[in-house]
């Protein structure tokens, strides 16, 4: 029998997309996006939000270096980002020959490699793709995708997960442990038509849980490894976009969510729509995976 429990607003940042969260293990502090107003946020476990750092594109998700570097994917490629000083220098193009894509969820694996995923920025039907980034090279995992979404990872690096949210389904595949790339088709591991919400971003937690995000579904569901749903966090705003395992042992689940395409009745009766919520979990996360550039 699953559990139902219920998050409560942590930061109410009224963020028109919210995404990308991760918390940063060495300065102890949750980071996210706002993806196409082009900012960073980041903010202390007291909830002080600390920086907003802007950026002249779409920006989507992070990746860890050491205590005051990352990488950030934005629309036209990944850059090199000095938190402090905000400064930033671009290392690689991505999809320039798409103008109109930008990048979207993505997460390091656990061999250190980043899958990354694109789409348009109208949504476009089938205008973006997945790859792996390892080795200064992009590598095309998957192609004609709409919305990428829910990438991660179980922790012995077996196996990863994706979901091309109009499909409303999160694919799984078997990982080469010696390339780290898919070493079997793709197969269905959840499926949610029929349901409220489509799958958005999802993490893994230390048991090789599945913690999935559901958009439009206002909660976020887990998953045991067999695909079966064992908890249910309903979150107090329509459009949940991702979860990310914090705090000091990792067993604070916080929750992105979006204010976008909501009516104005909706945002009336969802206030913290687009804001950060937290609930405190009993199996803890898994720290983010440094980039091996």
């Amino acid at each position: 029998m699953s559990v139902t429990e219920r998050a409560e607003i942590f930061i109410d940042c009224r963020c028109n997309l919210a995404e990308g969260p991760f918390w940063h293990p060495l300065r102890r502090e949750l980071f996210w996006f706002d993806i196409m107003q082009g900012r960073l946020f980041r903010a202390d476990a007291t909830a002080k939000v600390l920086d907003r750092i802007a950026f002249d594109e779409p920006v989507s998700a992070a990746a860890l270096i050491d205590y005051d570097t990352l990488v950030i994917a934005g629309a036209s490629g990944l850059y090199r980002l000095d938190v402090p000083s905000g400064a930033r220098q671009k290392l690689f193009d991505l999809e320039t020959d798409k103008p109109g894509n930008r990048s979207n969820d993505a997460r390091v694996a656990p061999d250190g490699s980043w899958w990354i995923g694109t789409m348009g920025t109208d949504e476009g039907q089938g205008a973006g793709a997945l790859y792996r980034f390892a080795g200064g090279q992009f590598t095309q995992l998957l192609s004609g995708i709409t919305v990428s979404n829910a990438t991660c990872f179980a922790p012995d690096g077996k196996t990863a997960y994706f979901s091309d949210t109009p499909t409303r389904q999160i694919r799984k595949v078997a990982l080469d442990p010696e390339t780290g790339m898919p070493a079997s088709d793709w197969e269905v591991f959840v499926d949610l038509t029929g349901q409220p919400g489509a799958p958005d971003g999802a993490v893994t937690d230390s048991e090789g849980f599945v913690w999935n995000a559901e958009y439009g579904g206002g909660r976020v569901v887990r998953y045991a490894p067999d695909g079966k749903v064992d908890r249910v966090i309903e979150v107090p705003s329509p459009n949940a976009t991702c979860p990310a395992f914090g705090g000091e042992d990792l067993k604070t689940l916080y929750i992105t969510t979006a204010a976008q395409g909501l009516s104005d009745d909706q945002r009336a009766s969802h206030p913290d729509a687009g804001g950060i919520f937290s609930i405190e979990v009993d199996v803890p996360g898994v720290a983010e995976t440094v980039l091996r550039l």
